[in-house]
């Protein structure tokens, strides 16, 4: 075997976050000599998954700015190691989201047949905190009606809501075709909660729940995204099961299909150096020389890496939370013959919460829970992924999110929080480009669930590698689909 200096690499990758990592996979059938580095000791990059002990490994090194998309990172652990497992026994996720069964991202890992490597779980309710009306009863969580079975079943809006509501889910469903493009198009960039008021007479309770089933971090998405978000989570429903429209991969979500697509890329001949970076590079001429921090100097024709280097940063904050429940009553399947949900949605609409100064909060707060079946906590636990895009008292906002979810859960006990991790995750709004023989993915985005265009930044990035070798057609099909899942095969 050529040691790496007497190689000319085809490309060199730079990081294993999703998007080099779904390169990687395309390419593993390629017969391109690929080196895929990764300055970190560890897989998938912003989208990495950590045990206890490699979290807190992962704080000390935001602490010394050595994790350029996070800051202001912390952990708790609240009683000490009372009712914490060993640190093994737990994957939390930097950067969870969920997958629309609609996504491309689906189709892409079906045609690659990577998909067969990870396991997915269902996605069940979405629900929206509501507080307490007085100091006398418990906040409440109510499901939001996103099906018509649903609409029909629930006892939290009125008859005449429920018209209204129904009328809206049908007209989504068609929403891209004439004339439903005629009553939105003059709407395309108005708030989606003006178009609901006037088009469909919504009161802001209706506005509260179908804004909610955007993810929206900021609750003022326009009409023409709107729109297309809930569209396509209406038409999600039921593809490969009853009463589920998303997905969520075991193990700590988009790490997991991180480290599936690292491996296709090693079977594929790929060789790959974790705690490696690039310290110096020469690109003036072809083949470009990078010195390596490992001390080797490699050649290679192309360069793909992360572009985290935006001045232009804002920032999402987060707090995951650890607690000593099952939290059960989250995880019961609504459907005949519905697999059993392992996350659930909870949103906390602006308004809702009120920081340690009696603010009331001006942007929303969404909760995703995680039961024991994701394999990121052991039986009994769960894990609370919590996420705003409010700048303003944001860690106190998060802390009463928690408090008044625990407070809102059914039972005369409040669960014990165990354990605490608290960070920003900095975003950017540069794009992805490639620049000559370099290509650079812009910093992931802090949606909620999975955005399919970040998939046309991988299959550009794919294109300069192959230049007039790629076809098209191959992309990510590596095979026949003999084998490939079925719409109908249920999780």
């Amino acid at each position: 075997m050529e040691s790496l200096a007497d190689t000319l690499w085809d490309v060199v990758i730079c990081g294993t976050g999703l998007q080099q990592s779904l390169l990687a996979l395309a390419l593993s059938r390629s017969d391109k000599k690929v080196l895929h580095i990764d300055p970190n000791d560890f897989y998938g990059g912003a989208e990495a998954a950590f045990s206890l002990q490699e979290v807190e490994s992962w704080v000390e090194k935001v602490e010394t700015g050595k994790e350029g998309l996070f800051e202001a990172a912390s952990v708790k652990k609240l009683g000490g190691d009372t009712g914490l497992s060993f640190p093994r026994a737990y994957s939390l996720a930097l950067a969870p989201q969920l997958i629309h069964a609609r996504s491309t991202l689906l189709s892409q890992l079906v045609s690659s047949r990577a998909y067969r490597q990870v396991e997915f779980l269902a996605v069940g309710s979405f629900s929206i905190f509501k507080p307490s009306p007085d100091s006398s009863q418990k906040p409440t969580l109510v499901r939001i009606p996103s099906t018509r079975e649903d609409v029909f079943s629930t006892t939290a809006i009125s008859a005449k809501a429920k018209r209204g509501l129904m009328k809206f889910l049908k007209f989504v469903l068609d929403y891209d075709s004439t004339p439903q493009t005629d009553t939105w198009q003059p709407h395309v960039d108005a708030p989606l909660t003006e178009f609901l008021l006037k088009e469909f007479k919504m009161d802001q309770e209706l506005q509260t729940y179908i804004i909610t089933l955007t993810l929206s971090l900021n609750g003022k998405i326009n009409t023409r995204d709107g729109l297309a978000v809930i569209h396509r989570h209406l038409s999600s429903m039921g593809m490969y099961g009853p009463g589920f429209a998303a997905l969520y991969p075991k193990w700590g979500g988009l790490s997991e299909i991180a480290q599936v697509s690292c491996r296709a890329g090693a079977v594929g001949g790929a060789v790959y150096m974790l705690g490696t970076g690039i310290k110096t590079m020469n690109d003036k001429d072809d083949p470009i020389v990078i010195e390596l921090s490992s001390g080797d100097t490699i050649k290679t024709h192309k360069v793909v890496r992360a572009n985290e280097s935006a001045t232009d940063r804002f920032g999402i904050n987060r707090l995951v939370a650890v607690v000593g429940s099952s939290l059960k009553s989250l995880f019961e399947s609504t459907v005949e013959g519905a697999p059993k949900p392992a996350v659930a949605i909870v949103a906390f609409p602006a308004g809702s919460l009120s920081t340690a100064t009696g603010e009331a909060s001006t942007s929303p707060v969404y909760l995703s829970v995680h039961s024991s079946d994701t394999g990121e906590c052991p039986a009994n636990q769960s894990v609370l992924y919590f996420t705003t895009g409010s700048e303003h008292a944001s860690q106190d906002l998060l802390q009463q999110a928690l408090d008044s979810f625990l407070a809102a859960l059914s039972g005369d006990t409040v669960p014990q929080c165990l354990y605490k991790l608290q960070y920003k995750q900095l975003q950017s709004s540069a794009h992805s480009q490639a620049n000559g023989s370099i290509f650079d993915f812009a910093p992931p985005a802090s949606a909620l669930a999975f955005d399919d265009s970040i998939l046309q930044s991988v299959q550009d990035a794919w294109k300069m590698v192959l230049g007039d070798e790629a076809v098209e057609e191959e992309y990510l099909t590596f095979a026949d689909r003999e084998g490939a899942m079925d719409d109908d095969e249920s999780v």
